[in-house]
């Protein structure tokens, strides 16, 4: 399948390739970022050991927790505060796995937005609007600290959002961005057209590490394929050649998946690029910053969770059904329908 190249300059990003395959919608947002004068503010997150990845281990990872999502819990016992973890849809399985692995004495609280899914062609303003009604809602549930599992969000909502609420709110680029540094110096991102128009990413790689040259691909059709459970289609594989070729071309080193929904595609990702390049998924490392938020904070629970809760915006026993993939199992979901930061309404019963 053949690619139409053609170049592109401006003051924020000095090359950019914008690329429009042969006979398909335009793969958006490709961008070829070089150093530029960044200051570094942190030093990076070390990468984490044994840093887990494919279906198999995510269902293992899943089956094994301590507070497996079937298994017994308390109930909502107020007196155990739950951490609050929202995406778009099933991607943020991906960072529930891993606060699973770093952080099993956790409760959780899970929001899935599958009612406006995707959010990676979604506009800024939009963007935050849904923050703030998610939070609206998960804030008055009891939760001490909310983990935005949607780079989306966490590119083009996080810093206008998080002043407005009382609890810790940590986000995937930074976290992302230190470890990939530690992994390479050409580093490209696959990610949704929306987190990739925004240069999150470059723009956090940059400030730590200015001579790190960032490529970006926008991937419109992955998140549909992930949700649509189409990873084991052929054409998802051929969808998958077409974002990875203008990197494999740049000869990138690292992969960052700028999608919580990316590792559920390592499979078909490992396939196609080379053994060498590294994959960073940034779900282990915001739970990492995570882990010493809650220790800094003194509020890390040493108490027997209780059972994950499970909520989503749109049909709770199509989540379900689509979740079973990742679980292992069906578990019982409930609807949100979220209004306005001023008029939410509470949550409607279970279905399982």
């Amino acid at each position: 399948m053949g690619c139409c190249f053609s170049r592109l300059t401006s003051t924020n990003n000095p090359i950019a390739i914008s690329i429009k395959p042969e006979g398909r919608s335009p793969v958006s947002n490709f961008s070829a970022s070089y150093p530029g004068n960044w200051l570094t503010t942190d030093e990076p997150y070390p990468p984490l050991d044994g840093a887990i990845g494919g279906q198999s281990e995510l269902l293992s990872h899943l089956r094994d927790a301590p507070h497996h999502p079937l298994g017994q819990g308390e109930g909502n016992n107020p007196q155990i505060p739950r951490i609050g973890l929202f995406d778009s849809g099933l991607g943020g399985l991906t960072v529930l796995r891993e606060i699973y692995r770093q952080l099993p004495d956790e409760s959780i609280l899970y929001f899935g937005d599958t009612a406006r899914l995707p959010y990676g062609n979604r506009t800024p303003g939009e963007i935050v609007q849904f923050m703030r009604e998610i939070l609206g809602w998960m804030v008055p549930q009891g939760i001490k600290m909310a983990i935005v599992a949607c780079n989306t969000s966490s590119a083009l909502a996080l810093e206008t959002v998080r002043s407005e609420f009382n609890i810790p709110i940590l986000g995937l680029i930074l976290p992302g961005a230190r470890a990939a540094v530690e992994q390479g110096r050409r580093i490209g991102v696959i990610a949704t057209p929306a987190t990739a128009a925004s240069n999150a990413y470059r723009r956090a790689i940059q400030e730590i590490e200015p001579a790190t040259l960032v490529w970006q691909v926008g991937c419109p059709e992955f998140v549909p394929l992930i949700e649509a459970d189409r990873i084991s289609d052929p054409y998802t594989t051929e969808v998958a050649r077409e974002y990875l070729a203008p990197l494999l071309m740049q000869q990138i080193d690292t992969l960052i998946y700028g999608c919580t929904h990316y590792p559920f595609l390592e499979p078909v990702i490992k396939e196609i690029l080379p053994p060498e390049v590294r994959l960073v998924d940034p779900a282990a490392h915001v739970v990492a910053a995570a882990v010493k938020e809650l220790e800094f904070a003194g509020i890390r629970e040493t108490r027997p969770p209780l059972a994950t809760r499970f909520c989503v915006s749109g049909s709770p026993e199509e989540f379900a059904r689509r979740a079973f993939t990742w679980l292992g199992f069906t578990p019982t979901v409930e609807q949100v329908e979220l209004g306005t930061a001023e008029e939410l309404p509470e949550a409607k019963e279970p279905a399982s």
